[in-house]
């Protein structure tokens, strides 16, 4: 039996917000060739993400939210919702089958199918706030997977560790003050979304960091800040925001992680997850824009989720 599944759609690459902009399909396919170039396809679990139904949105966004979005796919072309952030015919389709990779992970993690999960998937999901939509991101993927395994798995705590270059003020907006959910993150500050770092819910444990941070003062905050703050929660879950443009070479942010890092990092939180919730991590891609970085990245990130 595999211990990791990979879960994507190719609807996923269908959604395009434009030929230069840094979130396109491409990252999907460097994902895919460079998994396949590493030799991980024979021993991952590949699982299509289904289509999420909208009521399994709405644990995560009001439903009036939630329909207004589907209402506003356009026919063709490109629709802004934001200066950054677009819609185009397939975005909708594309973004619910994002979230039902998470919730596809959280069943298979807790039915005891799989150790561990990866949602290879775009757009991503962790600045979408409960009623807004933005910085590239429609729904919130792991708040829907969150609330997934609270609501319908019944489980009483659940940790999200988010290491994305950006903070996921959108994981922020939907669980603060939730004292089921633990949030752990680090993010470039101050940088877009240009939160996280002021008077953040006490359920929240940011931690801002300035341009040029690089490996050695993120495994500290990992072991010295993130992990205790993780005992003591003691989750039965551990979600992962993966978003990889901390990375040196992604120039969306300038911080200076390398894969190593985020091996590292990975291994950290399996233990704590082997510790508190018998191994059930559900990690889910966010950020990084540089393919390379990006690909080899969430290569070693995977590697280390399935003990290759």
């Amino acid at each position: 039996m595999t211990s990791t599944a990979f879960i994507t759609h190719r609807e996923c690459w269908l959604h395009n917000m434009g030929d230069h902009h840094p979130e396109c399909p491409d990252r999907l396919s460097a994902i895919n060739d460079r998994l396949i170039a590493a030799g991980l396809d024979m021993y991952l679990g590949f699982y299509d993400a289904p289509v999420a139904e909208l009521e399994q949105i709405a644990r995560a966004h009001p439903m009036e939210h939630v329909k207004a979005m589907m209402a506003n796919v356009p026919e063709h072309g490109i629709r802004h919702v934001d200066p950054d952030t677009a819609m185009c015919p397939h975005t909708m389709q594309a973004a619910l089958r994002s979230a039902g990779a998470g919730i596809l992970a959280t069943d298979l993690v807790l039915k005891k199918e799989i150790e561990n999960a990866f949602c290879a998937i775009r757009p991503p999901g962790h600045h979408a706030e409960a009623t807004k939509a933005m910085g590239f991101c429609f729904f919130n993927n792991v708040a829907i997977a969150a609330r997934h395994a609270l609501e319908v798995h019944g489980l009483e705590r659940v940790a999200i560790v988010d290491f994305d270059v950006h903070h996921g003020n959108g994981t922020e907006d939907i669980f603060k003050d939730d004292p089921r959910v633990l949030m752990v993150s680090i993010f470039q500050h101050p940088f877009y979304p240009y939160s996280g770092a002021d008077n953040p819910a006490p359920n929240m444990v940011n931690v801002p960091v300035p341009a040029g941070t690089r490996g050695d003062a993120f495994r500290q905050i990992v072991s010295d800040i993130w992990v205790p703050a993780l005992r003591d929660h003691w989750p039965q879950m551990i979600f992962i925001s993966a978003g990889f443009d901390a990375h040196y070479e992604d120039d969306m942010g300038s911080l200076g992680l390398v894969e190593a890092d985020y091996v590292w990092a990975t291994e950290q939180l399996k233990v704590v997850a082997e510790e508190c919730c018998e191994k059930r991590i559900v990690s889910i891609l966010e950020g990084g824009y540089s393919l390379s970085s990006l690909a080899r990245s969430v290569v070693s990130h995977v590697k280390s989720l399935a003990d290759l």
